[in-house]
């Protein structure tokens, strides 16, 4: 089993910042990609940031400049800072990891989502 958890959501003004944290833990062999996805009311999921294992990294256009993805490879941990927040960022963050478990079995796996509400 893996399992991921996402923290750091909250309420902003526009302009502000957000830090969030993404947790993976359980039976994980080895995680090759892990990214920050979002859904807007209305709108469909839509990629945010992908870490790539390699160190790529890769942002949505509308974040670009603002955004940064981390990854600690050793904690399986992954952050998104985000900066000068509009109101347009407003959305469910999901965290996603794709690895093998200790079995060698492939996985996707997606957190809860934490909410980030931006407000004018």
């Amino acid at each position: 089993q893996v399992q991921l958890v996402e923290s750091g959501g909250g309420s902003v003004h526009t302009g502000g910042s957000l830090r969030l944290s993404c947790a993976a833990s359980g039976s994980i062999g080895s995680i090759s990609t892990m990214g920050w996805y979002r859904k807007a009311p209305g709108e469909e999921r839509e990629l945010v940031a992908q870490s790539f294992s390699g160190g790529r990294t890769k942002y949505a256009d509308s974040v670009k400049g603002r955004f940064t993805i981390s990854r600690d490879n050793a904690k399986n941990t992954l952050a998104l800072q985000m900066n000068n927040l509009p109101p347009e960022d407003t959305a469910v963050y999901y965290c996603k990891a794709d690895g093998f478990d200790s079995a060698w079995a492939p996985f996707n796996m997606w957190g809860q989502g934490t909410q980030v509400t931006v407000s004018s």
